[in-house]
């Protein structure tokens, strides 16, 4: 991994990182993080995204499967699926950085029948491999564009087009590439979880989602739960817990407000599923990450 990309993304995240580690670009799905000393856990429902790691370790885990990767590593997640991540290599003097692109679906379609290359349909919704070269220098050349913003809303879209070229024709092509499939099941099926995403305080009914993603209620089911490795109502509830987790760390809500926010009813049964799913009850959650310095 070359030190310039590294370099680059050191001085933008030291400049913009936020105290939680995290540097928002101008440039829409484009995040730079930086963190100096090891994490804790931090449970989420990525977006499909690629992380490029150019210094210090993390480790992400997916049902069963744990990828533990570091500098000169790119972690690929292809769909909506829960992960749970740590941080397990960082120092004030070495901090881990790592480099975030959302993927983009229209463009991946639009190169992938320009490219004429085929989808792997059965690729697993997380890898982890070296980066490839042409990756690297491409994402050199977006980081770049982060100090001259006079040419950023002509160059931007130009450089990130090429930066998932360079991703579809890499070691991750075959799994990014069937993203880009028009009427593929990770694209229906992405249709209503972006329903979910937005609207999952409200309760929703399946039969309302397998419409929107043009299927019968039954194969939606089975095709939601192969893509996502979630039934809808569990993705629905992991949404809703990461929600209230964020709103208790960040805004100090209460358990009984944060509960009703996200679409409980009952304080005791969200109470019993946060403490399944993190480990602690809300209250001992809340204090644990405080003294940890989270949030």
């Amino acid at each position: 991994m070359s030190d310039t990309l590294l370099d680059a993304v050191s001085r933008y995240a030291t400049a913009h990182a936020d105290p939680n580690g995290y540097a928002h670009t101008p440039i829409d799905g484009l995040t730079i993080i930086r963190a100096t000393e090891p994490s804790g856990l931090v449970h989420a429902i990525s977006r499909p995204m690629v992380c490029l790691v150019l210094q210090g370790r993390k480790q992400v885990t997916m049902g069963a499967r744990t990828f533990t990767f570091g500098a000169g590593d790119s972690l690929l997640i292809s769909a909506d699926v829960p992960t749970v991540s740590q941080i397990i290599s960082a120092t004030p003097e070495t901090p881990y950085y790592s480099l975030v692109l959302e993927l983009e679906t229209a463009v991946i379609a639009e190169l992938s029948v320009q490219m004429k290359t085929e989808a792997d349909n059965q690729a697993e919704p997380v890898r982890v491999e070296p980066t490839d070269s042409d990756v690297e220098q491409a994402a050199l050349r977006l980081v770049g564009l982060l100090d001259r913003p006079e040419s950023l809303p002509v160059m931007h879209p130009l450089l990130v087009r090429e930066l998932h070229y360079w991703l579809l024709n890499g070691r991750l092509g075959t799994a990014i590439r069937r993203l880009g499939w028009p009427e593929g099941h990770a694209q229906r099926i992405a249709r209503s979880v972006d329903v979910l995403r937005n609207e999952f305080a409200r309760p929703l009914r399946v039969e309302q989602l397998a419409a929107i993603a043009g299927m019968s209620a039954s194969s939606f089911h089975r095709h939601f739960r192969a893509v996502t490795s979630l039934s809808p109502l569990q993705f629905q509830k992991q949404l809703r817990l990461i929600e209230a987790r964020r709103l208790l760390w960040s805004e100090g809500a209460s358990a009984s407000s944060a509960a009703f926010s996200v679409g409980y009813e009952s304080v005791p049964q969200f109470t019993r599923e946060y403490g399944r799913m993190f480990g602690r009850p809300p209250a001992r959650d809340t204090e644990a990450a405080r003294s940890e310095g989270c949030g």
